[in-house]
């Protein structure tokens, strides 16, 4: 079997799952199905290949040239998904037979969207997506690349103008289905209400591990590289006898037999799925007679043709009938689907596909390790690693890495020696990859990362025609993402949006609603230009499970405006945290929804009124703060902002004070956040210097309060030294105190900490105020060394977080003793070395144009 099969393998556990679901009830995740119990013939069916009597197969053509029907029955075509050896089979097996149907393993709901596919704008690879409409997070794709067998199936039906149709079972019914629906049955007795003992779940069936075991491969992949790609890439034609089909009567064989030893390989669904292909095959057959084709998994395969060997727990043989296929899926639930087309990725191919059970939002990727590899040797019309190589070279050389003919002449080479030493009929990408690894990398691996990202797996996203349905918000986002030039890319780009201008704010205002409507197609990233607040920086990039995020958005409106309005409003009415609303508050105005606000500001008088933990107050402030400045830029009327945030902050200057005293260290380091955060805000608010004027009133009291923890108190004296509003001398004197030999260590390094700790430029503080150095330098040297250990963690913290030139300098600084360190230096002796006698005022008046020039080329 291993020399002459070229045409189809189910997909192994890691390989292939087909379809892939978000939801519980989605299909196939991951393993592969069998069961012992079902011996159908399809009423007198043909074994595969259109095998009727176990002999070899008929040929597709009389002696005559005319062509005839090569079974008494369906023809069925076992094959692997995704798979570009099946796909290539199927091909060759369709032209020869002519079918007069085709049918297909996918749902039928998406029957009705086949003709899509003849569509020049459906780009491959696409996924048929079917959703509940009450539940749109319960979904499933069907993923199909340009190789993958059943995408060639439909487009060869649709060009020779042959009626094709899906025949598994409907997403309406596996969409329904508790994700343990099954678990536990054995020998085919199937319980629609779920009922089992879950001993059937551990069972999981790889059949192609199974016959690449036996053909003594030690990697399923190798081998079905060996015997099916490989093999038909250099073949480029039919078997060595010439037919066709016989390697899908050869797999028929393999099938059968595995199915016989492993049964339905432990997913019950299966048996409903299988029942349903033959209810739909049995009516094709009685429309279009024997001509009907079928494309399905490999493991399928047995159950279609009446070859699965043993039935029930007595282990009897039989055909189920009609009757029995319909008893089982009788009583099975049922859900209202939508289905569609949405594009693909081949980074999604290549990610695993969720389990089954598993919650919406995970894994969507149909699992093969590499779409890009498999559709080269699809689309490759001869010497398919050579063509290979000089992919590879032209990607090195865009990366201005030297790569000459001669290196593709020399890797080609290579390639070639590696496959005859391991035995293998042609170079596959293990072999490609280790002499591109030697000749074209020098044995780098990191321009091999490179070739696996933009090669072996590639940036391929499809593409679906207009005509393809969609829900009223999509077709919105689609009109919208037309008219502001923001097409969605696969790959990862950073874009710079300039708020001044129209297009650029439609475009935030775009993102920013999406975001609340929790479609993350765009995340916003640290500027790398100006920190006002007219620009902004995105990351954007589309991924495909984003449909599915806009299907579920569309509950709360047509279009993106009118949704996420809806969707704000909800929000503010269930929000019980007032830092949810302020943040809810900030969101609107990012996104430009002001029929939303009138509802989100009521919500955040009402929760403000009732909250009186400061500590929320405070967090809450700074959201507001920032809200008034993104609505100066957006021009928007923020005036019921303002008197909100003005009321905050007043309630905060009252009960600040008594609200940091009793606080242990982790309350005292949560508050500590929650004064720069304040400080920060006050100084943004309108009124802001009658604000200010109270605010550091609130201040010095902190930084004079014995029961106040000392970061805060630390803190609170760095604030009004930066501000202004605290003289040098004083500053000296709070120093002095806090570091006086009465206070125990634990509590002067916590001031310290709060004083000159972070990245608040506390570093450059000490560097250019020599007392304070000297102050702080002085204390660390008289603290005992039993109380060392318990303050060298705070200390350490503390200056951990400058920069490193500023950690050296004041390593300098301190090394050069008590002349560099001490109480400043007197008036006509010379300072430290690298230092001055005193402030130069004529260099320092020298910088003013450079910071002049930066500030006025930062409005323009």
């Amino acid at each position: 079997m291993t020399g002459t099969a070229t045409a189809a393998m189910p997909a192994s556990p890691a390989a292939e799952p087909y379809p892939v679901s978000s939801a519980p009830g989605g299909e196939e995740g991951t393993g592969v199905r069998a069961d012992a119990d079902a011996a159908p013939s399809c009423d007198g069916g043909a074994a595969p290949g259109g095998r009727t009597d176990g002999g070899a197969p008929r040929s597709a053509t009389a002696s005559g040239g005319e062509r005839q029907w090569p079974a008494d029955g369906p023809l069925v075509l076992g094959v692997r998904h995704h798979g570009p050896g099946s796909a290539r089979a199927v091909l060759r097996a369709l032209d020869a037979v002519r079918p007069k149907a085709v049918l297909i393993e996918g749902p039928p709901e998406g029957d009705a969207l086949l003709a899509l596919a003849a569509d020049e704008a459906m780009v491959p690879p696409v996924a048929l997506l079917a959703h509940a409409v009450d539940d749109p997070g319960r979904a499933a794709f069907w993923p199909m690349a340009g190789f993958s067998p059943e995408w060639v199936a439909i487009r060869w039906a649709l060009a020779h103008g042959v009626p094709v149709r899906f025949i598994d079972l409907p997403a309406a019914h596996s969409l329904a289905l508790d994700p343990t629906w099954g678990d536990g049955e054995e020998d085919g007795e199937v319980h629609p209400d779920g009922e089992g003992d879950g001993r059937a779940a551990a069972l999981r069936v790889d059949p192609i591990a199974v016959l690449a075991g036996t053909a003594g491969y030690d990697d399923p992949e190798r081998w079905w590289e060996d015997v099916v790609e490989h093999r038909g890439v250099a073949a480029r034609g039919a078997t060595a006898d010439g037919d066709p089909l016989a390697p899908f009567a050869v797999l028929g064989e393999a099938m059968a037999a595995l199915r016989e030893t492993y049964g339905r390989g432990g997913d019950a669904r299966d048996l409903v799925r299988e029942a349903h292909m033959r209810i739909r095959l049995r009516a094709a057959r009685r429309e279009f007679g024997d001509g009907v084709a079928v494309v399905c998994g490999a493991w399928h395969v047995p159950a279609l043709t009446g070859r699965t060997g043993r039935t029930g727990r007595t282990g009897r043989t039989g055909n189920p009938t009609a009757t029995a296929d319909r008893a089982l899926l009788k009583g099975l639930p049922k859900v209202r689907i939508e289905a569609t087309w949405v594009p693909w990725t081949h980074r999604r191919l290549a990610r695993l596909g969720a389990p089954p059970g598993r919650s919406p939002g995970g894994g969507y990727g149909a699992g093969i390790d590499s779409p890009g590899w498999y559709a080269h040797l699809f689309d490759a019309p001869d010497r398919p690693v050579e063509r290979w190589m000089t992919k590879v070279a032209g990607l090195l050389r865009d990366e201005d890495r030297i790569v000459s003919s001669a290196h593709v002449i020399e890797a080609v080479r290579l390639a070639g020696t590696l496959a005859a030493m391991r035995g293998r009929p042609l170079a596959g990408l293990g072999e490609t990859t280790d002499a591109v690894r030697a000749v074209m990398c020098d044995g780098s691996d990191v321009p091999l990362e490179l070739i696996r990202d933009r090669l072996i797996t590639g940036d391929v996203l499809g593409e679906v025609p207009e005509a393809a349905p969609a829900v009223p918000l999509q077709r919105d986002l689609a009109r919208v993402q037309r008219t502001l030039r923001l097409k969605p890319e696969l790959l990862e780009r950073e874009t710079e949006l300039d708020l001044r201008k129209e297009t650029d704010a439609a475009r935030s205002r775009l993102l920013h609603r999406l975001r609340l409507l929790g479609v993350g197609w765009g995340t916003p990233a640290a500027g790398r230009g100006s920190t006002g607040t007219f620009r902004e920086t995105w990351r954007l990039r589309w991924e495909p499970e984003l449909y599915v995020k806009v299907a579920e958005s569309g509950v709360w409106g047509t279009t993106v405006h009118s949704a996420a309005t809806a969707k704000a409003e909800s929000e503010a009415a269930s929000a019980t945290a007032l830092a949810d609303v302020t943040a809810l508050a900030e969101r609107c105005l990012l996104a430009g929804l002001p029929d939303a606000l009138p509802v989100v500001m009521k919500a955040l008088a009402d929760r403000a009124a009732l909250d009186a933990d400061v500590g929320h107050l405070a967090q809450a402030l700074p959201a507001l703060a920032r809200s008034l400045r993104y609505g100066d830029v957006r021009a928007t009327d923020t005036a019921a902002l303002g008197e909100v945030a003005a009321g905050l902050a007043q309630r905060i200057c009252v009960g600040l004070p008594p609200a940091c005293t009793g606080l242990d260290a982790d309350g005292a380091a949560a508050m500590r956040g929650h004064l720069d955060g304040v400080h920060t805000a006050i100084g943004l608010l309108p009124g802001a210097a009658e604000l200010s004027g109270r605010w550091a009133d609130v201040l010095r009291r902190l930084a004079l309060r014995d029961t106040v923890p000392g970061v805060i108190r630390g803190r609170a004296a760095r604030l009004l030294l930066d501000d202004g509003r605290l003289a040098d001398d004083e500053a000296a004197r709070l120093v002095s105190l806090a570091l006086s030999p009465g206070t125990p260590p634990a509590d002067a390094a916590a001031w310290i900490e709060g004083f000159v700790g972070g990245a608040s430029g506390g570093g450059m503080l000490l560097v250019h105020d020599e007392r304070l150095l000297g102050l702080v330098d002085a204390w660390l040297t008289s603290v005992p060394a039993e109380a060392l250990t318990d303050v060298l963690p705070l200390l350490r913290r503390t200056f951990s977080a400058y920069e490193p030139g500023v950690r050296r300098t004041l390593g300098e600084l301190v090394r050069r003793g008590p002349v560099a360190t001490g109480g400043g230096v007197p008036e006509g002796e010379a300072g430290a070395p690298g230092f001055g006698a005193g402030l130069d005022e004529e260099r320092a008046d020298a910088v003013l144009p450079v910071l002049r020039l930066i500030l006025e080329g930062d409005h323009e």
